[in-house]
């Protein structure tokens, strides 16, 4: 008996001793991580470069805030295709020449000398190359590797985002106020070219490429390239735009794209330069909002699995548009008390917004949820592009941002009653548009 217990010990100790004690799971989550801080270092330029590029080349701040908008409407409009192009191509290819993309437009942008260059580099590459490493990209890696723990990781995966924001909005502040523009460009082509190596050598498609199950979960065949999820993303596309719910979701959620990305991301840093501010000032506090950009949307999901999502997202986009209201009245040299304030508060509202409008796509749209999502999340960003073109138009026609955050305020507002106004799905699903 003894003897039987022993063989079997010593036959299972080189099984045990083979096992790796690091799942490659987590290998793969630690370089999409790594990526999508590399990708973020792009999306903390544009904020920071309005004056210098008006200052150098004499364009318009309604010429750069174009070339900014086409990258966030590209950034949208991509978004909805890179799961579909993941399934076909995989995950590594598409991640390596979307890189490439946003590396070799920010590295371009250097010698260009007309402003059409700056809707090529900035708005068309980088806009295709970071749409392509959106919200699909953590999704897929998250769907494919992770059984167990997904909700952890779907959770650090977002904040990576943020975490980008922190650490490239700061030192890319201080290379244009120290060096010029040139130099920044330069910095966000390089973090894209340094993550390429890692993501060839460490990425795989699916834990089956290297003998392995998922995390938490069996072993499964690798699926065979899908031909048709870019059919289906628009399928879903046009089912779901006939029914009321979607236009409710899209809608109210490119207003938060609008006083988000658009507003926020793009304009803040050139307001406050305006009322005296250092630009690196008004970047460190735009990179505190990432701070408690994470600890919002974490506690937003905890709200979001207890109380209606419909009331959740009311109150946020009311508190949001309240802010942005004051907002104007904060503005100056000095960063003083009352702005410390605003940041942590509108910092807390970021992005607390996606948790519960995932949750109502979910509810509203079952298994086709994920796709209405990419679609929603790409109205996000239209929002977005509107209100970073129109708010350097409006600069540019008077001499301030004070109509912007307005009338942005305004439009919280409005984005909150179309929340009230989403009804409960029904079994069959939701109701057809009037």
């Amino acid at each position: 008996m003894n003897r039987t217990t022993d063989s079997t010990a010593i036959e299972d100790a080189p099984r045990r001793r083979s096992r790796p004690r690091i799942h490659r799971a987590w290998i793969v989550a630690a370089v999409t991580f790594v990526t999508i801080i590399g990708g973020a270092a792009f999306n903390s330029l544009p904020g920071l470069l309005i004056d210098p590029l008006h200052s150098w080349f004499g364009w318009s701040r309604g010429e750069i805030g174009l070339a900014v908008s086409l990258d966030m409407a590209l950034y949208g409009l991509t978004a909805p295709f890179a799961a579909a192009l993941m399934d076909r191509f995989g995950i590594r290819r598409v991640v390596v020449v979307a890189l490439a993309a946003v590396a070799t437009g920010a590295l371009a942008s250097v010698w260009m000398t007309a402003s059409w260059q700056l809707m090529l580099y900035w708005g068309l590459l980088v806009g295709l190359g970071t749409g392509s490493m959106a919200m699909a990209f953590s999704a897929t890696v998250t769907n494919r590797w992770f059984v167990a723990r997904r909700g952890l990781v779907t959770g650090i995966l977002t904040a990576a985002g943020a975490s980008g924001q922190l650490v490239f909005l700061p030192l890319c502040a201080w290379i244009v106020d120290r060096h010029g523009w040139q130099p920044a460009s330069v910095t966000v082509a390089l973090a894209a070219l340094v993550v390429i190596p890692f993501v060839w050598l460490l990425m795989r498609d699916h834990p089956a490429d290297v003998g392995l199950a998922p995390y938490g979960g069996a072993y499964v065949e690798k699926p065979a390239p899908a031909t048709g999820a870019a059919a289906r993303t628009v399928r879903v596309l046009f089912d779901a735009a006939r029914t009321g719910p979607f236009w409710l979701l899209a809608g109210s959620f490119a207003i938060c794209g609008a006083s988000t990305n658009g507003l926020v991301r793009t304009h803040f840093v050139p307001s406050a330069h305006d009322h005296g501010m250092e630009i690196t000032a008004a970047a460190s506090l735009l990179a505190v909002i990432g701070v408690f950009d994470i600890i919002g949307t974490v506690f937003s999901g905890w709200l979001t699995d207890r109380f209606d999502a419909r009331r959740l997202l009311a109150l946020y986009y009311a508190l949001r548009g309240v802010s942005l209201l004051f907002l104007p009245m904060l503005m100056g040299p000095a960063v003083h008390p009352p702005m410390v304030f605003f940041i942590i508060f509108y910092g807390l509202d970021w992005v607390a917004t996606v948790p519960p409008t995932l949750a109502l796509c979910r509810e509203q749209y079952g298994e086709d949820s994920a796709i209405v999502f990419g679609w929603v999340l790409a109205s996000h960003q239209v929002g977005a592009a509107l209100v970073a073109f129109l708010g350097a138009v409006a600069r540019d026609a008077t001499g301030s941002y004070d109509v912007v955050w307005y009338a942005s305020g305004a439009l919280c507002a409005m984005a909150a009653l179309m929340a009230l106004m989403i009804r409960r799905a029904r079994a069959g699903g939701p109701e057809p548009a009037v």
